[in-house]
Order: C-alpha cells, then structure tokens, then sequence
C-alpha cells in the first residue's frame, strides 16, 4: 500500500475508502484535492519543496539535502553525490567508508542492538562498527559512558582499544600473582577468534595472537 511521508504544512493527505491504493492531496491554501503531486494544479503553490513521487515524500526543510536511492527504495538525507549504495550491505553509506567498512549482509535492515529501532527507515545518525554491525550514534555514546566497548552483536571491539590495551599491560605487569596462584586457563578471543592457552591473572586475560585484552575464560 503506497505510504504518504509528510513533512510539509502546505497540504493535507487522504484516501480514498473505496480504493485503498487510491491517494490524494487537498493543498491547504484553496481545498483543492488532486492526486499526489509536487505542485497544486488549481493555484500553482508548491506543497512541499522536496518532492519524491516514488516515496509520496514531502519535505519543507531542503538543508537536509534528501535523495531518493532507487536500490535502498526510500528516501534518505545528506546529498546523493556523498553515497554510495552497497550492495552486499543492502544500503547507502557515506563515501568516507567506501574502501574501508566491512561488509555484512543486510547490514542496516536490523534493529539498533541497544534500542531496538530499525535502522533502515530510522532518521537518526548510524555509526557502521569495525565489525560491520551498526548501531545509533547516540547509542554507542550512551554505551562507552557505560564504559562498553564492545559490539553488542558479536563482541568484537568497536574501536581502537590499542591504548586501553597498552593501559592494561602496565596494570597487569605491576599485579604479579603469587606462585601458588600461577595456574593455566584457556580463553577466547572476542576480536580475533583465537583459542589460546595463558596464565591467570586476577585482572585481565591477553591474547597471544592479537594483542587483545577482548577475551573471556573458557576453562
């Protein structure tokens, strides 16, 4: 059923009762209702300044700068000439990430893991994670002042840990165990997937593959 995305005070949608696909505008200056098109045909006034006919999408606020991406089948903002559309991940990403996000399929067409909004129609801005999961810019802040770090989805870190990492090294060499302590466990690495035996340490368990204090006991 075609949906009508309103962001414009100078028309009033509706529909038909008879036929449920048939829509119409009634522009708000002189009551005219036509079907959905850009422009009054009665008096001329724009009804909305951006205008999609395959989104029915109207929108005063043009600095938004929306675009309609034809693989994506909606209407986004930002400026088409700053996107690209990613066909393995299903949606457009900035051309910043263009050689360097990893891809996941479908990546956007999931809820946000910590709010649960879906984030393909959502209007708030998405952070892509090192992993290629994706999460709302204002969740992942709310996240880190949590002091979590990691991807919600997988585990893999979310950012550059290298000097939360290099912190805990000092840490962990300044707490030596006692002897009678000095067991072997074995752990696994949420970063780089490494099952690897170490030493037990009361604060913080390394991978010896990837440098990665990421890790959690498995025996």
């Amino acid at each position: 059923m075609p949906r009508i995305h309103w962001l414009s005070a100078s028309a009033t949608v509706t529909r038909s009762l008879a036929m449920k696909s048939s829509w119409s505008v009634i522009c708000s200056l002189c009551n005219n209702e036509q079907e959905v098109k850009q422009d009054c045909s009665n008096c001329g006034a724009r009804l909305g300044k951006y205008f999609c006919g395959k989104c029915n999408f109207f929108d005063d606020d043009v600095s938004k700068n929306q675009f309609h991406c034809d693989r994506c089948g909606i209407c986004r903002t930002g400026g088409a000439d700053n996107f690209f559309h990613c066909e393995k991940c299903g949606c457009c990403y900035s051309f910043v990430l263009k050689d360097s996000h990893r891809c996941v399929d479908r990546a956007m067409h999931q809820n946000c893991p910590i709010c649960f909004e879906y984030m393909f129609e959502s209007a708030r801005d998405i952070n892509v994670l090192r992993c290629g999961h994706m999460i709302h810019v204002e969740c992942l802040r709310e996240m880190r002042a949590h002091r979590r770090f990691s991807c919600p989805v997988c585990l893999k870190s979310a950012c550059d840990m290298s000097d939360a990492w290099q912190k805990l090294d000092r840490q962990v060499a300044a707490s030596p165990m006692p002897a009678i302590q000095k067991k072997m466990i074995w752990i696994l690495c949420n970063d780089c997937g490494a099952a690897s035996e170490v030493q037990f340490h009361i604060l913080a368990h390394k991978c010896p593959g990837c440098s990665s204090y990421n890790t959690r006991q498995t025996g």
